[in-house]
């Protein structure tokens, strides 16, 4: 995930957008760091995802084939 510094700025951009409005630079600062706060985000969830095993009430393992896939292709890297 992005440093807290960075997540603080963007905070700081978006609350100044709202009152007073953004320059061009910070306009631009802020497309940049939602960008790169985004990717962080997608990175993270699909490490999650990617690690989860789906059980049903019975105790069945019913994670979908694909996961299983993924799951098995990194278990072989590591």
């Amino acid at each position: 995930m992005l440093d807290e510094k960075k997540i603080n700025r963007i905070n700081e951009l978006a609350n100044k957008k709202k009152t007073s409005g953004l320059s061009e630079v910070e306009a631009k600062e802020q497309s940049k760091l939602r960008a790169e706060y985004l990717q962080a985000f997608r990175g993270n969830f699909k490490k999650t995802i990617e690690n989860t095993k789906v059980i049903d009430p019975e105790g069945n393992d019913v994670t979908p084939e694909k996961v299983k896939e993924i799951q098995r292709a990194n278990n072989t890297r590591n």
